[in-house]
């Protein structure tokens, strides 16, 4: 490794790249993991670089994948930047020590965004803070939408997925030129992100890669094929083509997205409908990533961090007003979740039962988040015998209605809240202490796999960050551990409930109604 302050390069297994140094942190930016994905490539697997001569530039971001932009809606709270380009495949690295042999440990980010939005590029997912903490810190653009995740008869499924899995291969065969430890990589993602990362542990191309993986606001899971084949045909139908690989590779970058836009408008993590997803493939993703970590004995020795924002479905109820309408939809909005959750009356029933208080939308939002993500990743944590932490992130935002809802947690972990991008969501006067705390303890983690609480057993601890007053139920601080979530009461401590709360609920989980998934 050769390096001046304004000019580190470092000397990859793939070939030289030259960043820069910024606040005394190396940055590497854009770096090429896999070919361009278009051409005769499109919608195919991705296919490996060979090593480069001479000096790879890697100054700036490289080309994100194409998406459709956010409604107007989404995009007064979420930003998702756009670098135009066919090379698409990069990652970017933030190192404190660009050189062989400094062994740090190494976190590896996968951005959310339903498999259809965002990429590296965004502000709030800028690497500098853990790099100025020790360890180095990747991300990676994969494609999405239809390009990524589109299930066709004439092509293997899943390469947005595959695009990942080369991204980590990479990762692990050339991080220790950058100063990382090919033997402590950690997989960190949100959402979309954390979907991806249960299914990179659990897949065979990936056993012994990862160390650690934390994963935000998203379960293991895979989606209905016929689910993403509709989302296909849709779009075929509209473009008036056939639904082949062959025939949506002919088909103009710009008409695609807006087609997927139009068809998958009406998707949402409460409402479902159409969308695109991780599906079983018999190769990559052999079966349902959670029954594989669960029930298959996958992933060996991979410890986990994972955990949820206490409001996750407000931000994907209050952009449009979709939390007034759901409120005033009543019934109807409780035979939807009904729906959502294959669960009968009786469960929601319950939950009005513990928040009498409570609008339908709140009791909606709350009912889909359990079932869509707290009660898989509760199972995931009992059934493993590596060590497991839980969290849960209830800082509310300083914006009106958003709470402490999905997304919000990033500007603390990657230690931005200073960036415009980050006040979009969080408004402003966010607490930097609360970032202080957070961002260490997945400092730690990465580096020694002890987030700094309790690991999960039989009394189910979890992390409750950022509540801004005692508990009153049960005298823990709101930054001490243990249950806060009352629906999740059912799965950690009965003592959480009173006696007259829990009796409801306690009949129900009886009948076995709240264990339906």
């Amino acid at each position: 490794m050769t390096a001046g302050r304004t000019d580190p390069v470092v000397r990859s297994p793939y070939g030289a790249v030259r960043g820069r140094y910024e606040r005394g942190v190396a940055v590497f930016r854009g770096i090429p993991y896999a070919a361009p994905p278009f051409g005769p490539r499109r919608f195919r697997p991705p296919v490996p670089l060979p090593p480069w001569d001479g000096v790879h530039d890697a100054g700036a971001f490289g080309p994100t994948p194409p998406k459709p932009p956010y409604s107007e809606a989404f995009a007064h709270y979420l930003s998702d930047p756009v670098v135009p380009g066919d090379d698409c495949l990069n990652l970017n690295i933030w190192t404190p020590e660009p050189a062989p042999g400094a062994r740090l440990p190494v976190l590896v980010w996968l951005h959310g965004g339903a498999l259809t939005r965002g990429s590296s590029a965004v502000p709030v997912y800028d690497g500098h803070a853990f790099a100025r903490d020790g360890v180095v810190c990747v991300s990676v653009n994969y494609r999405l939408g239809v390009e990524g995740y589109g299930l066709f008869p004439d092509t293997p499924p899943n390469p947005g997925l595959r695009d990942q899995i080369a991204a980590l291969t990479w990762v692990h065969e050339a991080i220790e030129a950058f100063g990382g430890d090919p033997g402590r990589i950690t997989l960190f993602g949100q959402s979309a992100g954390a979907i991806s990362i249960g299914a990179l542990i659990a897949a065979p191309q990936t056993q012994g890669l990862v160390r650690r993986a934390v994963l935000q606001s998203g379960p293991p899971e895979a989606s209905e094929r016929t689910k993403v084949r509709r989302m296909v045909r849709r779009m075929a139908s509209r473009l008036k083509i056939p639904a082949t690989a062959e025939a949506f590779a002919a088909v103009d970058r710009d008409l695609l997205l807006h087609t997927q836009a139009e068809v998958g408008r009406l998707s949402s993590p409460v409402v479902g409908g159409p969308a695109f997803g991780i599906v079983t493939d018999g190769d990559t993703v052999p079966r349902d990533p959670l029954q594989a970590l669960t029930e298959g004995g996958a992933a060996p020795g991979v410890e986990l961090l994972m955990g949820w924002t206490r409001d996750e479905y407000r931000l994907w109820l209050v952009p449009g007003g979709l939390l007034d309408r759901v409120d005033r939809l009543g019934a109807v909005a409780f035979a939807g979740a009904m729906a959502r959750c294959h669960c009968g009356s009786e469960v929601p029933r319950g939950y009005r039962a513990l928040h009498p208080e409570a609008g339908t939308a709140e009791i909606v939002g709350q009912l889909v988040t359990d079932h869509l993500l707290r009660i898989p990743l509760h199972h995931l944590a009992d059934a493993r015998t590596e060590p497991s932490y839980a969290y849960e992130f209830a800082w509310p935002s300083n914006l009106p209605d958003l709470g402490s809802c999905h997304a919000l947690e990033l500007g603390f972990v990657f230690d931005t809240g200073e960036v415009p991008e980050a006040r979009k969501l969080a408004g402003e006067g966010a607490p930097q202490e609360l970032a202080d705390e957070m961002h260490a303890a997945w400092v730690r983690f990465a580096t020694d796999g002890d987030p700094g609480w309790e690991r999960w057993d039989e009394t189910h601890p979890v992390r409750v960050f950022g509540d801004r007053a005692p508990d009153a139920e049960n005298g823990l601080a709101y930054t001490a551990y243990g249950p806060r979530d009352r629906e999740l009461a059912l799965w950690k401590a009965d003592a959480v409930l009173t006696p007259e709360e829990f009796t409801p609920v306690r009949r129900l989980r009886r009948s076995g109604a709240l264990r339906r998934h």
